[in-house]
């Protein structure tokens, strides 16, 4: 009976140390522990470590004296064969074996019911990636009447590439193999080559071959290797850039035996792949291969459609097949659900570990051999859908998020580069998620694009100044002024040498450039520009035109910033007449003229017809918009703002809530109007004495501020600010004063020391060092802000005198301190 291949029955060993696998130990010990009537699936896969996994539980096993029994699948006689010696070892008598040769029985049930009175076991079936062929006579496994049956007080563990739930039953537990983190991924490439550098060079690594231990142990052995011409993990992961063909992906003459393949990067997959189209998931390697070529982020399912699977393989494809491909693909691991969809939970996406990606490109040249077909499928059906995306409707931003990885992915394919309709759908695509509040992504984008503009049709091309202007404004969105204005700058000459002055182009590029000019508070000369501006759009393209109007409002506020607000007030009631008569009540810049004049109102003091205007427009904005619309949001915001500063703060922290919770769930957590929005009600708390609230809200907006723009960004300083007074109205002021200094840093280094916020800033140090006691610190800060001003506004300023009050109140808490502590001493020293 046992004549045939002798194949050791001793469990396998992991080879040398393991790494970064205690939480699955835990968890298959307590299972081997307690079975309790089910089995274990380790799955996940090819190269992710599930033999070893199953190795390190046979080890502490055997270390508890329970005996353990190893199979590797091989084939459905094997498996009886080996199976059968399993149970002969734990006891199994003849006459039951003579029973089952006569066919008074089935083999699977003497060996089971035998296992089943045995004492305690593990039996581990390694590589079990056919379910379907386990048998006998294909039975169906889940029926558990084949050869995989949970039974007795032993554990059974398979390890499978095969995870669906469906194949396995109602009574596996399944445990996914994932790949190992960056620290675990180190210590195992340091294990391999110990010399090859420290140990955060070997984290980097290892999160660059995202921790997948096949691609960790080639790694280690190439590295260790006497001839090898890569020697430390820098230099490997450098390598990988530009050679991942010859270190991880070359082919092996042998590759078709299966235990070769499963130890090899480039050939692992390609045996699920092989298993998937045996089973007659023909389009399994298609969808693949097509995912391969996009980005290295979440890609949303219904972007693979049957329509490009066909156009890139030239076989015609169902949907049913897209949907068979993709099932299959996640049940052998090759594609994975994103464990978090920040963008869009109810957008459908599948992800891709970092390394099949990479192979699977690589093996698609080989295959094709020509892959510019594949390329161009995936470039038209892009560009199809993106123009079918609407940049003003909120509905398709998530789409446009998922999406915007892929499209710059698509624009470094080789046969792509010269894509201009790409290219014009890159800028499409950046309007939409600058609407978005993806200004950073949106600056990619465009950045993208004019470099291919400009490299194909040269600096003085219509579409080229286009994507510059594009470009600059993307700068603008992201408080990078400086940028920004240098940008259009240069713009704005090329466009008056190539257009001419009044070019409707030319004067579209003053206008961004004085909008520039405004953020840099240049607003004198930002007004100037837009006046100049408004001039010119009069006169070429008459006074109802829509940049005349635009004109209109831009030298508007830029008059506001300038505190003259009568002169803003005219304009703002000009233009809403206008826009009203030109473009309807409903226009989105009608509505943006009818909250310009309500903040005018605001600022001349008549806040109650402020209130009323803002209310109008906010119902306005709902019947034109709908009332999910960032603008509705945006309206509901600035009335609230009215409302509290009309004493009316039950009603403003009402609304405030409500901008809060239809922000986050429109436009998500992280969008710039979900924290403005947030700033806002913090700060309403704040002034109604909910203080703790108020900085609690502070606090995690400049946690996520800091982690959506980044530490320097403008907005993430505000909102350090911003914590900072309210930790001062709270009474903590140490903590307050370092947040003002570590602002004070950020602005002098980035605008100087006389800088408006500059100045404000050291003001705010100065006001919570004086809270402190600090006097002479305080003084100090209060006297460099005044000299300041001083000299840069001139004496009779508003905000030098307010300065200079400051300063004089300042000195004397200062003088008063010194005679606190002066007069006791004196009466000690007389006593």
């Amino acid at each position: 009976m046992l004549a045939g291949r002798a194949v050791s029955l001793a469990p396998a060993h992991p080879e040398g140390p393991v790494r970064g696998r205690d939480a699955d130990l835990v968890v298959l010990r307590t299972m081997l522990r307690r079975p309790d009537g089910r089995f274990a699936v380790l799955c996940g896969a090819g190269g992710v470590g599930k033999t070893t996994v199953a190795a390190l539980l046979t080890e502490h096993a055997e270390a508890e004296g329970t005996p353990v029994f190893w199979v590797p699948w091989r084939d459905e006689g094997d498996l009886a064969e080996q199976m059968t010696r399993v149970a002969l070892a734990c006891g199994l008598p003849e006459e039951q074996l003579e029973a089952v040769r006569s066919g008074r029985a089935s083999m699977p049930d003497v060996v089971w019911q035998h296992l089943a009175l045995a004492r305690r076991w593990l039996l581990v079936l390694d590589n079990v990636d056919e379910p379907s062929a386990v048998g006998p006579d294909r039975e169906p496994l889940a029926s558990y009447r084949g050869w995989i049956r949970p039974s007795g007080s032993g554990l059974l563990l398979v390890t499978s590439r095969d995870g669906h739930p469906d194949t396995w039953g109602s009574r596996a537990v399944l445990h996914p193999v994932t790949p190992l983190d960056p620290d675990a991924g180190a210590r195992a490439l340091l294990d391999g080559a110990p010399d090859a550098g420290t140990l955060e060079d070997a984290r980097l690594l290892a999160d660059r071959l995202g921790g997948l231990p096949l691609a960790l142990r080639a790694a280690g052995r190439h590295l260790a290797a006497v001839a090898s011409r890569v020697r430390t993990f820098t230099a490997y992961r450098q390598a990988l850039d530009h050679d991942l063909a010859a270190l991880l992906g070359a082919e092996h003459p042998d590759a078709s035996d299966p235990g070769i393949a499963r130890r090899l990067v480039r050939h692992t997959w390609d045996l699920s792949l092989d298993q998937l189209t045996a089973s007659g998931n023909s389009r399994a390697r298609h969808v693949l291969r097509l995912l391969s070529l996009l980005g290295a982020a979440p890609v949303p399912l219904s972007f693979i459609t049957p329509g490009l699977v066909t156009a890139a393989t030239g076989r015609t494809t169902t949907a049913n097949d897209v949907e068979a491909a993709i099932n299959g693909l996640h049940a052998y691991g090759l594609v994975d659900s994103p464990a978090s969809r920040s963008v869009d939970p109810a957008v459908a996406q599948v992800s891709l570990h970092p390394l099949i990606r990479e192979i699977s490109a690589l093996a698609l040249s080989s295959e094709s051999g020509d892959p510019s077909q594949w390329h161009q499928a995936l470039v038209d059906h892009m560009v199809a859908t993106l123009q079918a995306l609407r940049e003003t409707g909120p509905a398709d931003w998530p789409m446009g998020r998922l999406l915007a990885p892929h499209a710059l992915a698509l624009t470094d394919l080789g046969s792509c580069r010269d894509d201009l309709a790409l290219t014009g759908s890159l800028s499409a695509l950046a309007r939409l998620l600058d609407a978005a509040g993806e200004a950073t992504e949106a600056l990619r984008l465009n950045r993208r694009a004019a470099a291919t503009h400009t490299r194909l049709l040269g600096p003085d091309h219509t579409d080229t100044m286009n994507s510059i202007d594009s470009v600059a404004v993307a700068l603008y969105n992201l408080r990078q002024h400086a940028d920004s204005v240098e940008l259009h700058e240069q713009n704005l000459t090329a466009r008056t040498r190539a257009l001419g002055a009044n070019h409707p182009d030319t004067l579209h590029s003053r206008h961004n450039l004085a909008n520039a000019l405004g953020g840099l508070n240049h607003h004198a000369e930002a007004a100037d520009l837009h006046r100049q501006n408004l001039t010119s759009r009069t006169d070429t393209l008459g006074p109802d035109h829509p940049d005349t109007l635009a004109s209109r409002s831009a030298l508007g506020r830029e008059l506001g910033s300038l505190s003259r607000y009568t002169e803003a007030f005219d304009l703002f009631e000009s233009n809403l007449v206008h826009r009203t008569r030109v473009l309807g009540p409903g226009h989105p810049d009608t509505l943006a003229s009818g909250n310009d004049l309500a903040a005018a109102l605001a600022c001349l003091g008549r806040h109650g017809e402020a209130s009323d205007l803002f209310a109008r427009s906010l119902l306005l904005h709902a019947q034109a918009l709908g009332a999910d619309h960032p603008d509705t949001q945006n309206t509901r915001s600035k009335l609230a703002l009215i409302l509290g500063s009309q004493g009316r703060h039950a009603e403003a922290l009402a609304m405030h809530r409500r901008c809060l919770a239809e922000c986050t769930r429109v436009l998500g957590p992280d969008h710039p109007d979900t924290l403005s929005t947030r700033n806002n009600l913090a700060n309403a708390l704040n002034h109604i004495g909910q203080r703790a609230e108020a900085v609690d809200l502070h606090r995690r907006n400049l946690v996520d501020y800091t982690r959506v723009l980044g530490p320097n960004h403008p907005d993430t300083r505000s909102s350090r600010n911003n914590l900072a007074n309210a930790l001062n109205d709270r009474g903590r002021h140490a903590e307050a004063a370092d947040l003002h200094r570590r602002n004070l840093l950020d602005y002098t280094g980035a605008l100087g020391t006389e800088h408006p916020r500059t100045l404000t800033t050291r003001t705010n140090l100065a006001m919570a060092l004086h809270r402190q006691g600090r006097h002479r610190e305080a003084v100090e800060q209060f006297r460099q802000v005044h000299d300041d001003r001083t000299r840069v506004l001139g004496p009779d300023h508003p905000d030098t005198a307010r300065s200079r009050t400051n300063l004089t109140v300042a000195e004397r808490h200062l003088a008063r301190s010194r005679r606190w502590y002066v007069r006791p001493w004196r009466r000690h020293d007389g006593g």
